[in-house]
């Protein structure tokens, strides 16, 4: 019996194995295509993705081969974003392809020793109190797997949300656009951008060899999923410009639509779900493969513990609680966006809505405001016991420390995928406080001359904070103590 079985091979997936190899979990990914895609879905990694990858020292790698671009995507509004001054330390949106992400996770997966297996289909699941039996189709046949845990990092369309019966709720789509990675006849014919025409728009993204065309589908089809041909995007962009513009040799041609669903549980027993496969929303903001890096930081050091047995019984439970809330965020602010980016007529009653984000981001602490929120650097997650401290359940900073081996990095700590626990004074109360959880708690005694006033910080595994004292602090150690029992389970 394998520990956890991954099905689907995408950013969630891949990351997700990879954090579960390094606490030592027998891991085993199933991906039904028997190659990755020839054609890219996105192409841009946010602020707080980088900053979660940088934890595992795997941001340095993609920022050197993307293009950094210091704003925040967010539509409808005639204000750009600015990430300068922003909670982060990768104050960018950094344009990669998210063929070249997959390859990084993906090899990073496999140095770690996670089986990942291509061309192998799921078929049935059924799950019991120990386990969770999985048929699947490869090569011509079937077989069975049996494994502890089972996630489903499997799309939009997840086929584990199907079998094991959980609720996807949400709101169908009601408007659809048609995407098609072409070569243009012209390439002067349609300049990079927006471009409005007397029938709509079409949105031209300009890639090495090919353009990415966007436009509405006016005639959408009562079957979403009935091909798209190169005709009738040649037919969508003529009649949105008026002019025909002569689109030719189709990479991909597809259909997507402003539907928000997110999985009405994101645990069920022994099957977890994770990515696309525990919400859709709107494209708007180009948020989705970093929502789903962000869901797989968060379940793999949970998933971990539980399967090694030193969990408290609620770790498991709280990435649901965690991920479904920040989730229903996202899915509420790309609707958002959509309803703000709909073309109306003047005197629309969205106008006024408008006009007040507008007002908000212009001012600079609004415009901060509202690029950490539609990139998710504002997530806190509750802590206990909850001090007020403004780090408490964020991502904390990558602090500059200086130990006895030298001058270090938070996110080099972190890197082994433990818990860390910063001792920054030499205090023997926290030394001895934490002994007990010296298995899965790194404790390291540190300076940190930018923030003298800090005394001992606890980090969970995935960066972000969850006990923290200063030296106007005068609770000793019972919040440590709480916050270790908290995560980490019994000493």
């Amino acid at each position: 019996m394998t520990e956890v079985l991954i099905v689907g091979a995408g950013p969630a997936g891949l990351l997700l194995a990879s954090e579960l190899r390094l606490a030592g979990v027998d891991t085993v990914v199933l991906e039904r295509h028997p190659r990755r895609p020839d054609f890219c879905r996105g192409f841009n990694l946010n602020a707080r993705a980088l900053d979660l990858l940088a934890r595992r020292g795997l941001a340095e790698r993609l920022i050197a081969e993307g293009r950094q671009v210091p704003h925040a995507a967010f539509s409808g509004l005639p204000v750009t974003l600015t990430l300068a001054g922003a909670h982060t330390g990768h104050p960018y949106s950094l344009g990669i392809p998210q063929t070249r992400v997959e390859e990084v996770l993906e090899q990073h997966a496999l140095d770690l020793g996670a089986d990942i297996r291509r061309g192998h289909e799921l078929l049935t699941l059924e799950q019991d109190f120990e386990s969770v039996t999985a048929t699947v189709s490869a090569d011509g046949g079937e077989y069975r797997i049996r494994a502890a845990y089972l996630v489903g990092c499997d799309g939009g369309r997840s086929t584990v949300r199907k079998r094991a019966g959980i609720d996807f709720p949400g709101t169908a789509a009601t408007r659809f656009s048609l995407l098609g990675d072409v070569e243009l006849a012209d390439p002067q014919a349609l300049p990079f951008g927006v471009t409005t025409g007397p029938g709509g728009s079409v949105f031209a993204i300009p890639r090495p060899g090919y353009v990415r065309v966007i436009t509405t589908d006016r005639r959408p089809p009562a079957d979403q999923d009935t091909p798209v041909t190169l005709d009738l995007l040649q037919t969508a962009v003529d009649e949105a410009l008026g002019r025909h513009v002569e689109l030719r040799a189709p990479r991909w041609l597809t259909r997507f639509g402003d539907a928000a669903r997110q999985a009405a549980e994101y645990v069920r027993g022994r099957i977890v779900l994770a990515g696309d496969a525990a919400h859709i929303h709107p494209p708007a903001g180009a948020i989705g493969v970093n929502l789903a890096l962000d869901d797989a930081f968060n379940l793999g050091w949970k998933l971990a513990a539980t399967v090694r047995g030193t969990a408290p019984a609620h770790l498991l439970d709280s990435y649901h609680a965690e991920r479904h809330a920040a989730g229903a965020h996202v899915l509420a602010n790309t609707r958002a966006q959509v309803l703000l980016g709909e073309p109306g007529a003047p005197g629309d009653r969205l106008a006024p809505l408008t006009d007040l984000l507008t007002r908000v981001a212009r001012h600079p602490d609004g415009n901060r405001a509202l690029a950490e929120t539609v990139t998710g650097l504002d997530t806190r997650y509750e802590t206990l016991p909850d001090t007020g401290h403004p780090w408490l359940g964020r991502l904390a900073p990558d602090l500059t420390l200086t130990t006895g081996h030298g001058r270090t990095r938070l996110s080099e700590l972190l890197a082994p995928g433990r818990g860390v626990l910063l001792d920054l004074t030499g205090g023997t109360d926290v030394r001895a406080t934490a002994a007990g959880w010296a298995d899965r708690v790194d404790l390291v005694t540190a300076t940190c001359p930018d923030h003298p006033d800090l005394d001992a910080v606890l980090l969970r595994p995935d960066g972000h904070t969850a006990w923290l004292r200063t030296a106007e602090d005068d609770d000793g150690t019972d919040g440590l103590r709480q916050a270790l029992r908290h995560w980490y389970g019994a000493a």
